[in-house]
């Protein structure tokens, strides 16, 4: 569904022609979050190097409108049926995030060492494709925080899982708490990543959830007045 959206959403911006100073046909740049916000525009600001695509197409992004690209953060608390220790393995299992996370094509560990883990990833679908290195932490089974180390987009990016006890009495939940936060350089890549933060960022938690039911089997039945869901977005 995310997919044909931001295909739908490309063609609505085709024009004829190029605009005063865009670089040549068949130059492109793809925009990420991380892993978790993307897409991609037919041009970008001229601090970016140029490489060749498959498709070109011309941007939706309004660039007339007023701009003020300050940094933006979303977090989400809610009671799980799983274990910390389960949660953190889903968590810290990098090299698999190619398997469930949303638009993540590849996930590979490149070098570890006591409590860290340098990764790098890619993400996108086809045309769409953009590689980051990410710099993670890991403490076991309380904590996985990861740094995007690329500065040629953000100015700022951080995503944290924490893990806590659930529910007095059922030991096998747990309390995670997601959150991200992230200010992009440009005004491009920040109208971009509005387009793209209720399909992909607020899917994150159900999606390592999904990943648990798979390597875990079914989750703790919790009574629905135990439950307990809440959200923040700034």
């Amino acid at each position: 569904m995310a997919a044909r959206r931001l295909r739908a959403v490309l063609r609505l911006g085709a024009r004829p022609g190029l605009r005063p100073g865009a670089p040549p046909p068949g130059s492109c740049r793809a925009v990420s979050l991380c892993g978790i916000l993307l897409t991609r525009v037919p041009w970008a600001i001229n601090s970016l190097d140029w490489g060749p695509c498959t498709q070109h197409s011309r941007t939706f992004i309004n660039l007339t409108g007023p701009f003020t690209n300050k940094r933006k953060e979303y977090s989400e608390r809610r009671i799980i049926g799983y274990s910390m220790q389960e949660m953190y393995e889903v968590v810290s299992n990098v090299d698999d995030y190619k398997h469930f996370v949303p638009w993540c094509k590849k996930s590979v560990v490149v070098s570890k060492r006591t409590g860290h883990v340098k990764a790098q990833l890619e993400v996108g679908f086809p045309p769409v494709l953009e590689r980051y290195t990410s710099i993670i932490t890991l403490v076991r089974p309380h904590l996985v925080k990861a740094i995007c180390t690329d500065g040629r987009l953000f100015n700022h990016l951080e995503t944290s899982w924490r893990f806590s006890p659930g529910i007095p009495g059922y030991p096998r939940t747990c309390t995670v708490d997601f959150s991200i936060s992230f200010e992009f350089r440009s005004l491009l890549h920040s109208q971009l990543a509005t387009v793209f933060f209720d399909e992909v960022v607020k899917q994150m938690v159900v999606a390592f959830e999904r990943q648990a039911a798979k390597t875990f089997g079914p989750e703790t039945r919790i009574p629905r007045e135990l439950m307990f869901h809440e959200v923040h977005q700034t």
